[in-house]
């Protein structure tokens, strides 16, 4: 089976979308599929392409099996809303200048957090006379909404417009989360059995050959890796560390970049704190592993709005398949999935005083810690490996086809 992906985020990117976009293409491949992506150059979030990639319309290269054509876009950094429409907008565009070099598909994935893929897939199907299956990472506008979009604006009822008519002309649609379902067949009267739930996934080979040691110098360290995003209340954890602060044997972490790097690094130089450590720097997804193995305990600090907690973030998964117990700041869809898997402590958004009962209750009991981490690398062992998550997704398209046909 041929099958083309569309993603505007692929790894180097950082960020959920580049790595749920990147674990679907290898659990594709894994599967026996013949797999291309089209993608934009790497640059999100901080916008620094680069300098292979410079002076270039497009480039093609190969991950493993999976072949991957890279188009133009801007050096722009990812914030704010209009920079982030120059974005979308500038790879909707350049993404159609590998319509000559993609070979025959049998099927295409439009991938990523916002729809806008969905709109050079409806070109691509148009040339293929192939089923177009659209992801939902995020709900969107929905998402832009939740960050400060009003909802009555002209904008938004565009965004409400797009969105209707890409779910309209997606053959199926894969959501990352159940939570999303309600909001795809109420709010855009998408048939229920056009919906299939397909999870981000995780790569467990990426976790088979690194060293779980957990901290370095001897500090309980509570660790964030990803991107620096508005999606996430760090504010709740500079308070959880103010209160730790006469702790010598507790240490917080926020590793990464993004739009909220300048805030973060002036909220550590305004508080004065010793025991939280802003480090502004992306890494490779072989160091974020060896990072999470070096942490003892991990957070996911979202801020608890709207859409964001209908959504399972990628990192989640990350965190469990590291053998760590969590700390969910969440109040919906995040929640109940570490509490289901039994793989950390849920507390609610910017409730900085659990955070702080809930690390020094995992360092207390270093058991009641293994076991949640345990428990959770168990959970994504047998239910959302990339393999797993692969088949799954090759077996909708295998329905696709033979319902085409």
């Amino acid at each position: 089976m041929r099958v083309l992906v569309i993603a505007q985020y692929f790894p180097p990117d950082m960020g959920g979308g580049a790595t749920r976009a990147y674990n679907m293409a290898k659990g594709l491949s894994l599967a026996g599929c013949d797999v291309t992506v089209v993608t934009a150059f790497p640059h999100y979030p901080t916008g620094n392409i680069p300098t292979k990639y410079r002076r270039k319309l497009l480039a093609i290269e190969n991950d493993g099996r999976i072949r991957v054509i890279r188009t133009f876009v801007p050096p722009v950094a990812s914030e704010g809303f209009a920079k982030r429409i120059l974005l979308f907008a500038s790879f909707v565009f350049s993404s159609l200048s590998a319509l000559p070099i993609v070979r025959k598909t049998d099927v295409i994935w439009a991938s990523n957090p916002n729809i806008i893929a969905m709109i050079p897939s409806l070109m691509y199907k148009r040339i293929s006379s192939c089923p177009v299956v659209q992801n939902v990472d995020d709900l969107w506008p929905e998402s832009l909404f939740d960050l400060g979009m009003n909802s009555k604006s002209l904008t938004a009822k565009l965004g409400e417009f797009i969105a209707k008519v890409t779910y309209t002309f997606a053959s199926a649609i894969t959501p990352i989360s159940p939570g999303y379902v309600t909001v795809l067949t109420q709010k855009y009267n998408v048939k229920p059995n056009k919906v299939s739930v397909v999870p981000a996934g995780v790569d467990l080979a990426m976790f088979s050959g690194a060293k779980n040691s957990g901290s370095k110098n001897g500090k309980f360290r509570v660790l964030y890796i990803g991107a620096f995003s508005p999606a996430y209340d760090f504010e709740q954890i500079f308070q959880a560390a103010k209160i730790l602060a006469n702790s010598e044997e507790i240490e917080f972490v926020i590793q990464g970049g993004g739009e909220l790097a300048l805030s973060l690094k002036s909220k550590v130089e305004e508080t004065k704190l010793n025991n939280i450590k802003v480090i502004e720097k992306i890494v490779s997804r072989q160091e974020v592993v060896k990072e999470l193995y070096n942490a003892d305990a991990l957070i996911l600090p979202l801020n608890g709005i709207g859409s964001i907690e209908m959504g399972i973030s990628s990192k989640l998964y990350e965190y469990q398949a590291a053998g760590k117990p969590i700390i969910c700041c969440s109040n919906g869809q995040p929640a109940r999935y570490v509490s289901e898997t039994k793989s950390g402590i849920v507390v609610k958004p910017g409730d900085h005083e659990a955070i702080v009962k809930a690390v020094i209750t995992l360092r207390a009991n270093s058991e009641f810690a293994r076991k949640m981490g345990e428990n959770g690398h168990n959970y994504v062992e047998l239910h959302v490996s990339i393999e797993a998550v692969g088949l799954k997704l090759k077996k909708i398209f295998e329905h696709l086809l033979k319902r085409s046909e």
